[in-house]
């Protein structure tokens, strides 16, 4: 668990962050958004211990990261935007020399590193230089290297950027796959991977946090409501008096509609409890018309992050 309380960093003076605060609960997957100069970097380093605040505090598992670095930095892995790569080093040379700097114990290390390296898909490379590496596979490196330690909270800064679409995938299920042993902090400018791997955003602009909460809840609150596009065929006025008295339904308008396939907008009640995907499905499967497209309206990432960070 991340506990960071009123961070506060001045560059002579420049605020650079100005009174950031926000928790990362055990095994959480946390994004960290905000566009370039609003203070992500400098955060970041500030948790990791690079940096010293001007004032407030960061607790990474009770231990506070100024008062306690040692104990502290033995909670954290971290990848940069440019992983920490010695490029005259073989694989597992550099993976060696990690465990050194993070002082593994020599008999747990290589029962770790066969972990770590099967984990990351590094087994067939670990006998070349990191140099002669594509750069997918250096990210992987930069991956395993964070999880030297075990430690129970990673850091990751950019961990898709310069990726091919197939890279990007391998790296996002891997990304799922440490999230249940690990708290992670993504910072990222890639808006749909964090809108893929995270549970909560944390939005920051101009060195404060500008918004914090789930993507939907973000997307309610922005929104004001919730629509879902239903896309069918059959009769409108049938499926409209069918499916507006629905439980947490609370408006169904037609949108575009030609001689045979119709699209409606249909309004959720934002507290409601029921599952309106649901009983709109068995609703037109009772009135035998089929559903040829069914999906939220609700904001993207994307969308909100814009929002949020010009200020609307």
């Amino acid at each position: 668990m991340i506990e960071i309380d009123n961070l506060v960093k001045h560059y002579g003076d420049q605020k650079a962050v100005n009174g950031i605060s926000f928790t990362v609960q055990d095994d959480e997957v946390l994004g960290f958004l905000g566009p370039n100069g609003a203070g992500k970097s400098t955060t970041m380093n500030i948790i990791t211990g690079y940096l010293s605040s001007t004032s407030g505090s960061v607790k990474v598992n009770g231990h506070d990261i100024l008062e306690e670095p040692e104990l502290a930095k033995e909670n954290i892995g971290y990848l940069p935007e440019l992983p920490p790569l010695y490029l005259d080093m073989t694989v597992l040379e550099y993976l060696n020399f990690i465990c050194d700097l993070k002082k593994v114990r020599k008999s747990e290390r290589k029962e770790q590193l066969a972990r770590i390296m099967a984990m990351v898909k590094i087994v067939d490379v670990a006998d070349r230089l990191v140099g002669n590496l594509s750069k997918g596979y250096k990210q992987r490196v930069g991956i395993a290297q964070a999880l030297v330690g075990n430690p129970s909270i990673l850091i990751l800064d950019e961990p898709t950027v310069g990726l091919d679409p197939n890279q990007v995938l391998e790296i996002r299920k891997l990304i799922r796959t440490l999230a249940k042993d690990h708290s992670i902090i993504i910072s990222s400018h890639i808006l749909s991977e964090i809108q893929n791997v995270c549970d909560r955003v944390v939005i920051i602009n101009k060195g404060k946090v500008a918004a914090i909460d789930t993507i939907s809840d973000l997307s309610k609150r922005l929104s004001g409501t919730s629509k879902l596009l239903l896309s069918f065929k059959g009769d409108p006025k049938k499926v409209g008096n069918t499916v507006k008295p629905l439980p947490g339904v609370t408006d169904f308008k037609l949108r575009i509609s030609d001689n045979e396939v119709h699209e409606a907008e249909v309004y959720i009640d934002n507290g409601s409890n029921y599952d309106v995907r649901s009983s709109i499905f068995f609703a037109m499967s009772k009135l035998g018309c089929p559903i040829l497209e069914f999906r939220s309206l609700d904001p993207t990432l994307e969308e909100i992050f814009l929002s949020i960070t010009a200020g609307a």
